[in-house]
């Protein structure tokens, strides 16, 4: 019996899901289990695996296909086997929505470019003058004017469809999924939120002395690092300044009970931003488990939605990367503020009259201007960097 393949649900805010990559063409064989292909939403990109063992007898939504939750994406059955009703089921107007490619939207051009007798192109003065001016062969210009001849109009149509670039292209890369979802959030952000940002540098030297005495007797893969601590820091520091915990919501800015710390991993393909909930009231080896947790799943796109949603603040750290300082993160709406990481690096302070070097660690806050203000954004941020010169007033 024909085993569907249907759009899962994978979030409770998730109403309908866009087909990504097939790992598998029809007729292949696919074993439970195995991942079949990738569905995307507005927040993540997840692979979605086969429900039974058997041939991939039907590709039912291709690639850039929408479909609501529940929607036939594929059948899965025995080489030979009638699915003739399900495809039936399938092919009902609820069906996939399938993505139109931007170039048919595109206005055609005429088809046929007028020549005058002797083989002269037909062309008027300013449209000469416009085409020669850009470098554009208007030859290849099909004219809409009287007995087809090309005007001004027909020139500046052609240059409005012509490619902005011209270059060689390496790679190509599709602009829809994650990118899409990471670039559409982004701009509504910098649109929106008149940020300011607030940089400054603190002393390490006490929360890597502290982290390495926590990570002195345990495994590798349990051992603590510098965002695990942060994130600690700033739960922390957000319980004494409740209002950066903030989001604005039409004519009320509301601030939140609970606090959630979104953490910015890196992938190959884009940027996700899984969330801690109740930070504040976790262990510190509770916080770096689900840190490592969440890293380790988003590489394998295994990331639920639900995981990204809720967060009232955000860490991004850079410093791994070794080449940043200071810099102005995005605030992830509907959030208000957001904690930009840099290098750590050893420079010559000053400490008790004397000269010093110590390992000085970048930070940037970037704050919602219409939320929160100048100072009290330097008032988190003064108690912020207390608890990182103090690190053990994180667990008091």
């Amino acid at each position: 019996m024909a085993t569907q393949v249907n759009m899962p649900k994978l979030g409770l805010s998730m109403k309908e899901g866009i087909v990504g990559k097939w790992f598998k063409q029809e007729g292949d064989a696919v074993k439970q289990g195995e991942a079949l292909l990738e569905i995307m939403t507005d927040k993540i990109t997840n692979k979605v695996d086969a429900p039974a063992d058997g041939i991939l007898l039907k590709i039912v939504a291709d690639k850039k296909a929408k479909l609501p939750i529940g929607g036939l994406i594929g059948i899965i059955g025995q080489a030979g086997e009638d699915i003739g009703d399900l495809l039936k089921a399938a092919a009902a107007p609820s069906g996939a929505k399938a993505a139109v490619p931007a170039a048919a939207a595109v206005k055609a051009r005429p088809a046929t470019v007028s020549v005058a007798a002797g083989g002269r192109v037909k062309i008027s003065p300013n449209a000469r003058k416009l085409a020669e001016e850009n470098g554009i062969d208007y030859t290849l210009i099909a004219g809409t004017g009287p007995e087809g001849r090309i005007t001004r109009e027909d020139v500046e149509q052609f240059m409005s469809q012509a490619p902005a670039d011209e270059r060689p292209v390496r790679e190509v890369i599709a602009y829809e999924g994650m990118r899409r979802a990471i670039g559409d959030n982004m701009a509504n952000s910098w649109a929106v939120a008149p940020k300011v940002t607030h940089h400054v540098s603190v002393d390490l030297s006490a929360l890597q002395a502290l982290r390495a005495t926590l990570n002195s007797d345990v495994k590798d893969t349990e051992k603590i690092s510098v965002t695990d601590i942060l994130v600690k820091a700033v739960a922390r520091a957000l319980e004494r300044h409740p209002r950066i915990n903030a989001t604005l919501c039409g004519e009320e800015i509301k601030v939140l009970s609970e606090i959630n710390i979104g953490v910015a991993i890196a992938l190959p393909e884009g940027l996700v931003v899984p969330v801690v909930k109740q930070a504040n009231g976790k262990a510190l080896a509770e916080v770096s488990k689900e840190i490592k947790d969440f890293a380790k799943r988003a590489k394998k796109n295994k990331l639920e939605p639900d995981e990204m949603n809720g967060g009232t603040f955000t860490v991004t750290n850079l410093g791994g990367y070794g080449s940043v300082d200071y810099f102005t993160p995005i605030i992830n709406q509907p959030e208000s503020a957001i904690l930009g990481v840099g290098r750590t690096v050893e420079t010559p302070v000053v400490a008790g009259g004397q000269i010093v070097i110590r390992p000085m660690l970048a930070l940037s806050l970037a704050f919602d201007h219409r939320v929160i203000d100048g100072a009290p954004a330097a008032e988190f941020l003064s108690t912020l960097l207390k608890l990182i010169a103090q690190p053990h007033k994180i667990f008091i």
